[in-house]
């Protein structure tokens, strides 16, 4: 979810506003900091919001008046980026993941005349923007089939085909994990919708296999946000996590062994876990620190990768199976500032990657490793807009 998405439903939720897609992953994209100690910093995550004021009043750029891209020179700081492009231009714009072969990206974006969030397409420079959902309902954490013919996406077009509710933010900064998305499939034209995925309770925040052999998403089926796998037509599923607390955001490395993905810190206490149930109960989780994990794609080798402060989310794992590519807050110690990150899936050697003053997060590489594409509300011409960026990347 971008965890109410932009966060998702994606896949982490870093946004007062809204998946990632937690995908509430894992709606998204207002960064404006916790509103209490507990809470961090959109799914997800996602996934993971109450739409501010300043979103309400201002109406962004219709997407028929948006330019192809535009350049930008990158932030001092910002060695690993060159070249960079924006590619879309007003609203909230996040989970852009690119198919295999590099050429396009799919995302999902609130754009006038629509009830809440949609998937389109793009090609990588901008051109040909296409809408591929329903048009209804919510939508989050979309991702390209390996072979690219198709995009998989969590949608709530048939249970809720209206906005989804604000969250009541009367219980602290929570993220709503939306029992009525489920898993569709659509090919590249938007037709042919197919359900792969529907069963009482949030499914969203997938992710696939380059091979094809598998796909990975979060779901609260069995009474908790666990991440589980199946094949792509959603059969034979398994769950790989158990640990009580929220699991999500799940990625898979382009050699398809390996999964990373974020995971709120341990309990302390019976009392944090009967809150963390209360909660799920009314399809709500607190966010107020993630970490980032790996494990192998069967679920076994479970490691912790990140241990800092405030919240991480949305890991991608660079072609080289060295390095991952992540969002975090815990450099600012009022928690409002997301920045990249790369760190070594050892957990060695953390470098900040982005040094804007906004929103940088859902980063993911080309499988070539020489481009990048995220979301970030830099050069936003309405404050807290959240907009598309690619640049090559530079090791």
């Amino acid at each position: 979810m971008v965890p109410s998405t932009i966060f998702g439903t994606s896949h982490y939720n870093p946004y007062r506003a809204r998946r990632f897609t937690a995908t509430d992953n894992q709606s998204l994209f207002f960064t404006l900091g916790p509103k209490t100690p507990q809470t961090h910093n959109q799914h997800m995550l996602t996934a993971l919001f109450a739409t501010s004021i300043l979103q309400q009043t201002a109406q962004p750029l219709p997407m028929s008046k948006w330019p192809k891209n535009k350049a930008w020179a990158s932030e001092t700081g910002e060695l690993h980026l060159s070249n960079i492009k924006q590619l879309t231009f007003s609203g909230q714009n996040a989970e852009a993941y690119f198919n295999l072969a590099g050429t396009k990206l799919s995302f999902q974006t609130r754009q006038p005349n629509f009830p809440d969030e949609q998937i389109f397409t793009m090609n990588i420079d901008g051109s040909n923007r296409k809408l591929i959902s329903t048009g209804k309902g919510r939508c989050t954490c979309s991702y390209f089939s390996p072979d690219g013919k198709y995009v998989y996406f969590s949608s709530t077009h048939v249970k809720q085909p209206g906005a989804q509710p604000h969250v009541d933010m009367s219980k602290g900064y929570v993220w709503m994990v939306n029992p009525n998305f489920s898993l569709y499939r659509t090919d590249t034209n938007g037709k042919n919708l197919k359900t792969i995925i529907s069963k009482p309770g949030y499914v969203a925040e997938t992710t696939i296999s380059p091979d094809s052999k598998y796909m990975v998403f979060t779901a609260n089926w069995d009474g908790d946000v666990e991440i589980y796998r199946s094949d792509l037509n959603g059969k034979n599923i398994k769950k790989l996590t158990n640990e009580v607390g929220y699991d999500g955001g799940p990625f898979v490395s382009y050699d398809g062994k390996t999964i990373v993905y974020r995971r709120s810190a341990p309990f302390t206490n019976d009392g944090e876990i009967k809150e963390y149930k209360d909660l799920l109960k009314e399809h709500l989780v607190r966010p107020s620190k993630m970490d980032l994990w790996a494990m192998n794609a069967d679920g076994t080798n479970k490691r912790q990768i990140t241990n800092l402060d405030g919240a991480s989310f949305a890991p991608f794992l660079h072609p080289d199976g060295k390095t991952i590519i992540f969002a975090s807050n815990h450099h600012d110690p009022k928690r409002r500032e997301f920045d990249l990150f790369t760190i070594n899936i050892n957990g060695t050697d953390l470098h900040q990657v982005t040094f804007s003053a906004d929103f940088d997060g859902f980063p993911m590489f080309t499988r070539d490793g020489k481009k990048l594409v995220w979301g970030s509300n830099r050069h936003g011409t309405i404050p807290h807009d959240t907009n598309l960026f690619i640049a090559d990347w530079k090791n």
